[in-house]
């Protein structure tokens, strides 16, 4: 063990930046990067050694961008669904997940939420998480 420790702590001062809070818009993004690269070289792989040092500069990463970068309210089921259809230029009548055309109306116009089976068909067309479409 004390010589793994003496290699860690001979290289130190170039591992220490990785594990250390943002404290500015360039650590913020030098931590960027490091994530980048980290995943890159295999930390992305959670059987891979550097899977450990993804996650701790992945914390790093997400902390400065909780208190650092303003995101958009949440969206609504409906605005999703919504989204979905303009961009990929699907009409009422093409949403056989929710049911017939008049269905899909009073979901888009709220009159009628999305239900848990058509979340989830919803979800599996779109290729996002249940939760999108879930209230």
């Amino acid at each position: 063990m004390n010589a793994r420790l003496d290699v860690a702590l001979a290289h130190w001062s170039y591992v220490a930046p990785l594990l250390a809070p943002a404290r500015s818009e360039a650590d913020y993004l030098a931590l960027v990067e490091s994530l980048d690269a980290v995943l890159d070289a295999g930390g992305a792989d959670e059987a891979n050694p550097l899977a450990g040092l993804a996650a701790m500069i992945g914390e790093l990463v997400s902390a400065w961008e909780r208190n650092h970068v303003a995101t958009p309210d949440a969206m609504s089921a409906t605005e999703v669904l919504t989204f979905f259809m303009e961009r990929d230029g699907i009409r009422q009548s093409d949403l056989p997940e929710i049911g017939n055309q008049a269905k899909v109306s009073e979901i888009l116009a709220g009159k009628r939420k999305i239900n848990l089976r058509q979340a989830k068909a919803l979800a599996a067309r779109f290729g996002v998480p249940i939760e999108m479409f879930a209230e």
